[in-house]
């Protein structure tokens, strides 16, 4: 996709998890032919699943500072672990590192200057070459915090490789949920594709999301998958829509090609181009559409 010179992004995300949208963007990068793609749901990561990427190149994450305390210094006093308020110290004057925020009060109440801070890694960030196009992605530790910045990680290196290989489209697999990572996943995006289902949590998280695109100014567009499943909800979540002027991008039925292209590491458009594929084509028809004339 070309777009005179300007990078565009479609950031694909969900209100919760489960709806589907890995599987419409692995599809829209087949699709799309020479995008960027990149996966920010950085916690639990599984665009890699469908695309198999070659990783070229790994980089350490490192989060907040850990403190650490000298027992040969320390005369415990308590001081740190009274004014922690992250409950990070124990009895034994131990920092617990999952509750370790790295603020930096217990250092600067200790007046014996036995704890320090020092680095750790709570992540590693790829840049890959996928079948359909170079891709940025990235992996959490299990527990690791600062996930909205391994996001903004990895657009800031999808965005470089865009710029360096001349393309104009990045299609981003965003997070679930309204938190800090969607929110990073939403910076500088050009239109943004709310994947929902016709559930009461379904149809919930879906104006919660689109509460976060509309604080950003960020465009959207309603993609509703399963709606067969209740047609009710279905229609509910269509009159939502045109009530706030939301163009629907499309309805998928419910199907198993999603799990079956899963288990073959392929995307549906490669696996059933005729069947399910070719609804899933119509949708991003409409979506190339948006971000191209807006």
């Amino acid at each position: 996709m070309r777009c005179g010179g300007e990078i565009r992004q479609l950031t694909v995300i969900s209100g919760k998890g489960g709806t589907g949208k890995t599987s419409l963007a692995a599809a829209f990068a087949s699709l799309a032919r020479g995008a960027v793609l990149a996966d920010c749901d950085v916690d639990a990561p599984d665009l890699h699943l469908l695309l198999r990427p070659e990783i070229l190149s790994m980089e350490e994450f490192k989060g907040p500072r850990l403190a650490e305390i000298d027992p040969a210094k320390c005369t415990g006093c308590g001081a740190c672990r009274e004014r922690c308020r992250f409950l990070a110290i124990d009895e034994k004057f131990r920092i617990i590192a999952e509750r370790c925020e790295g603020c930096g009060v217990c250092g600067i109440v200790c007046l014996a200057g036995a704890i320090r801070y020092v680095e750790r890694v709570l992540g590693s960030a790829f840049i890959s070459r996928t079948r359909f196009g170079p891709m940025a992605h990235a992996e959490l530790e299990p527990g690791g915090e600062a996930s909205g910045k391994l996001v903004s990680l990895v657009l800031q290196s999808a965005r470089e490789l865009a710029k360096r290989e001349g393309r104009g489209l990045i299609i981003v697999d965003g997070p679930p949920g309204t938190g800090c990572p969607v929110i990073a996943s939403l910076g500088g995006a050009s239109l943004a594709l709310l994947v929902t289902e016709p559930t009461p949590s379904g149809i919930h998280d879906l104006e919660r999301v689109l509460e976060v695109c509309e604080h950003f100014n960020v465009p959207a567009m309603v993609c509703i998958n399963k709606h067969d499943l209740n047609e009710g909800n279905t229609k509910s979540i269509e009159r939502w829509c045109s009530e706030r002027g939301l163009e629907l991008a499309g309805k998928l039925p419910y199907s198993d090609a999603p799990a079956r292209a899963m288990v073959a590491e392929k995307t549906v458009v490669e696996l059933e181009p005729e069947g399910f594929g070719r609804l899933v084509d119509g949708i991003w028809r409409r979506v190339a559409r948006r971000i191209l004339y807006g």
